[in-house]
């Protein structure tokens, strides 16, 4: 070992040290500074809860710390790398105070193009972490584009490449191959791991053997408007993919959740039956209930030879605490659980963890920043879906899929270029990357209760259309993969949503708040059966507890009594059905106090008060037992039968009924129950039947009767 060898050897060595060092203080200072500012994801809960989860917490801090650490310390060792080049190049000794400041600057300049980068790809990642008005990054961002970004990589690379060049070339001049060696497989190093673990991998054409029976192929967006798809009168074209797949499949435009939260959306059009009869009433479950008493549509098929899986983002995760027999998943686990919550950790270190994480190194090390609420994921799950689906065709026996994505849910983030395609660039709000101050639990609550006037509606408006486009988009590669995977001849494709979503057309924002209008519970449905290729357009009324009866009656099997929607497979034949089909509905649990609430409407605490974690070691958070009737008894519900929707809305001292034409009031803003009182009695009777199937007892006085008398509603 020649003197140069010596002299970068020993830089490098100790140039480690030095870089774990200022990782762990680097690290420590985001842990203190996200003591100080503490924030958690999640609801709020008690003192007691959390004082139970304290050495957890500990436990979660050093977890993101560690990790914080490690990446602070090998940005920090490529500025040491740097360094030790130097000493060559301009024949320097080793100081560790210059070793130390080439170390701090290598962390600043990375850690910078992170920023530049996730600020104009992904703006959300930062929005949903970031203690801080994002009016501050606006300046910086209008002068961020693809091409700048790329001019800037190239530049930092050429310059770095030249300097790395001549270093070599004068140690190679010495003799210093030891030197040249380390020097190289660190420089290699740092180029390959990036690459490697940002490389978003393609999966090829599936290699599929001919099945007896078809797949079936469930794609779905959280928070989807029916009204949202062309041809249905909006004034932006924002679906084009998916009208081109309706005109060879069956489109139904009066389509129903029973409930508009995901996780009785999806436990209804899993199961085939309704809320009352699964259990699953709202997001927040107990252990217990996550053991549905019916048998859902993904164990069926199993039992029929069928391969069972599941994809998604953040949106799924409910998914995942319920027994549905999917035998295959990529998505996340259960996130309304403390422990995974408290995982995530506070905003300062989740903001840095969440630059490095968008990839598969985040999703295997840290999934709870990879999947964390509010981060777009449309791409990532369009290509783990068709991962998926070459792993399926390679099996035995057809296949079920179910693919779920967050794209079209609040706070309506998505990524480069769908974020800027219908919004104002000029717009100077709070909102411009997403809907403004959602990012705290407190936040949601309040901003739940708030007026109107407090948004920029048309701005959010315009982010929401851009998810909507981006699903449409990713939707279509799915659809070309089973193109190119000769797939498509013998799949069955469904579009759904599992709710919509209310831009205050009655008072209120989000989703499941009211009955009154349609926009949370009407959802888009379209299933598309190649071996009925003809695209018809079904106007009559149907619900998502419809679509696990359809699906089996289109591959021939029996369908169990214990599903209580109807086969569609009449109206695909165009036929008749029996009799019009009822679609029932009720609203989820309200976050506070909701805008236009008649003043005697049933009321129960907020959010916070009704929530509880029933078995510590599992960390689910649920509804509390003392609530639970209550909650029940003060949903507000409705049936549609045809053209005419009847509401209810349980008072202190009776119900409020209201009716509505949907065919000549669309928006349900004309009450017409003294009109029609024949009408309001038909369907309070049916209304009042469904309610008594409830097998949860309501303690509240609320009438449940056949003919309840309506009280009029004052203008």
């Amino acid at each position: 070992m020649n003197d140069a060898d010596a002299l970068v050897l020993d830089a490098l060595w100790r140039g480690l040290g030095l870089s774990l060092v200022l990782g762990a203080l680097f690290a420590l200072a985001l842990l203190l500074k996200s003591l100080r500012d503490f924030s958690r994801t999640g609801p709020r809960m008690t003192g007691e809860v959390l004082a139970h989860y304290r050495l957890y917490l500990v436990y979660a801090l050093g977890r993101l710390g560690c990790y914080a650490l490690l990446l602070a310390a090998g940005m920090s060792y490529f500025g040491v790398l740097l360094y030790s080049l130097g000493l060559v190049l301009f024949e320097a000794s080793y100081h560790w105070p210059g070793a130390a400041v080439a170390g701090g600057l290598a962390l600043a300049v990375l850690t910078l193009r992170m920023v530049l980068r996730t600020l104009l790809w992904a703006p959300g990642v930062i929005a949903s972490s970031s203690h801080y008005s994002m009016t501050r990054f606006y300046a910086l961002w209008e002068r961020l584009s693809p091409r700048r970004l790329r001019f800037l990589d190239a530049v930092l690379l050429t310059a770095l490449g030249l300097y790395a060049v001549m270093a070599l070339l004068v140690l190679a001049g010495q003799e210093a191959w030891q030197a040249v060696s380390m020097v190289t497989a660190l420089i290699a190093l740092y180029l390959i791991v990036p690459w490697a673990v940002d490389r978003a991998k393609e999966p090829p054409p599936a290699a599929a053997a001919p099945k007896d029976r078809p797949n079936i192929v469930l794609i779905g967006a959280d928070t989807l408007r029916a009204d949202r798809l062309s041809g249905t009168g909006y004034h932006r074209d924002l679906t084009p993919n998916l009208a081109a797949l309706a005109g060879r499949a069956m489109r139904f435009t009066d389509c129903y959740v029973p409930c508009a939260r995901t996780a009785p959306s999806l436990a209804s059009l899993l199961t085939g039956t309704w809320p009352h009869t699964h259990g699953v009433r709202d997001t927040f479950v107990t252990p217990e209930e996550t053991h549905l008493p019916v048998a859902a549509l993904p164990e069926m098929l199993r039992k029929l030879g069928y391969q069972t899986a599941a994809v998604g983002d953040w949106a799924v995760s409910d998914v995942s605490k319920f027994d549905f027999g999917f035998q295959h998943t990529d998505m996340p686990p259960d996130q309304w659980n403390i422990k995974y919550l408290l995982r995530q950790g506070p905003k300062d270190i989740r903001l840095f963890l969440s630059l490095f994480t968008q990839n598969r190194f985040g999703k295997r090390a840290l999934p709870e920043i990879y999947y964390l609420g509010g981060h777009p994921l449309a791409e990532e799950v369009g290509r783990d879906t068709r991962a998926m689906i070459r792993r399926l065709a390679a099996g035995e026996g057809p296949f079920f899929l179910m693919s779920f994505m967050a794209c079209t849910h609040p706070p309506f983030t998505s990524k480069y270029p769908y974020y800027t395609m219908y919004a104002d660039r000029n717009y100077r709000g709070e909102s411009k990357f997403a809907m403004a101050r959602l990012r705290d639990p407190f936040e949601i609550i309040r901003r739940q209760g708030e007026p109107k006037t407090e948004f920029d509606l048309e701005q959010i408006i315009d982010l929401y259309d851009g998810c909507v486009k981006n699903f449409d988009d990713e939707l279509q590669r799915v659809l070309d993969y089973l193109d190119a995977s000769g797939l498509s001849d013998n799949t069955i494709v469904v579009v759904f949503s599992d709710h919509g979503m209310e831009f205050f057309e009655h008072e209120t924002w989000g989703q499941g708040n009211s009955a009154i209008g349609d926009f949370s519970a009407r959802v888009p449905l379209i299933i598309a059966d190649p071996r009925h290729a003809a695209g018809r357009r079904v106007s009559d009324v149907v619900r998502t507890v419809d679509l696990a009866p359809t699906l089996l009656d289109l591959i021939q099997a029996p369908i169990p009594s214990s599903m209580e929607g109807t086969s569609l497979v009449p109206l695909m034949r165009g036929e008749s059905l029996e009799a019009p089909l009822p679609a029932f509905y009720e609203t989820g649990v309200w976050l506070t106090d909701l805008p236009g609430t008649p003043a005697r409407h049933l009321r129960y605490p907020k959010l916070p008060d009704l929530l509880e974690v029933p078995d510590k070691q599992l960390g689910m958070i649920a509804l509390k037992p003392g609530y639970h009737d209550l909650i029940i008894a003060a949903k507000d519900r409705m049936v549609r039968l045809g053209d005419w929707k009847l509401t209810y809305q349980p008072l202190i001292d009776g119900a409020l009924y209201q009716l509505f034409n949907i065919a000549q009031d669309p928006a349900c803003q004309r009450n017409v129950l003294d009109q029609y009182p024949h009408v309001a009695r038909r369907l309070q009777s049916l209304l009042a039947a469904w309610m008594r199937d409830d097998r949860f007892p309501q303690r509240t006085g609320a009438s449940h009767s056949d003919e309840p008398q309506p009280r009029k509603r004052k203008p």
